[in-house]
């Protein structure tokens, strides 16, 4: 179960480019939350517990619990807005979800076994593709990462998606091509000597 992190939030009772720079003075980041068929409430967040947890990793794929009003929100953050010179965040967007809901997400990619990789050992490069992946899954089903097993991988191998367990109710939304996640480039100099043992067959043919 995808764990739920509590935020503090208040309403806001107007929108607007002056109502949002007043609540930006007051400390406070201007919100929104949206969807699940629900009209949206505006809020505004207290600046330095929000700053702290989006700056957690896996920011975008952590589900909020978000009381204001007397009514409690489920939501998952979908839009940061920052400022193009300080890079403080100016304002949020939060998708309201169901348990039920199934969403799309890019889960980061982790690696695992890379000290009994064949190809490492041999002193081949980890070359990444993709450092997250994009996939369906329901609101409370969101994987912290994914994993990818490099026990297996020698030198010029390519990992693709197929090659790696998923969880449950977990899909990638590329469906129509078996991608490529990373691959075990040999080292240069393992390189050359194919190069030469190959220059050396050809000119003995």
């Amino acid at each position: 179960m995808t764990q739920t992190i509590a935020l503090s939030a208040e309403l806001r009772d107007r929108a607007g480019k002056g109502t949002a720079r007043q609540t930006r003075r007051e400390g406070r980041i201007p919100a929104v939350i949206y969807g699940n068929k629900e009209k949206p409430v505006m809020i505004s967040l207290e600046f330095n517990q929000f700053f702290r947890e989006l700056h957690r990793p896996g920011f975008f794929t952590h589900l909020f619990s978000i009381t204001v009003d007397g009514a409690t929100h489920r939501v998952l953050p979908r839009d940061v807005q920052f400022d193009p010179v300080s890079d403080r965040p100016l304002h949020v967007d939060f998708l309201r979800v169901s348990a039920a809901t199934e969403i799309v997400v890019k889960i980061p990619v982790e690696f695992a076994n890379g000290e009994t990789s064949p190809g490492i050992k041999r002193g081949g490069v980890l070359n990444i593709v993709r450092h997250e992946i994009e996939v369906f899954c329901r609101a409370d089903n969101i994987p912290e990462h994914i994993t990818v097993d490099l026990a297996d991988a020698d030198l010029n191998s390519s990992i693709h998606i197929s090659a790696v367990a998923l969880p449950e109710g977990v899909r990638p939304t590329i469906a129509d091509r078996d991608f490529t996640i990373a691959t075990i480039a040999a080292p240069s100099g393992l390189k050359s000597e194919a190069a030469e043992a190959e220059d050396a067959a050809q000119a003995g043919a």
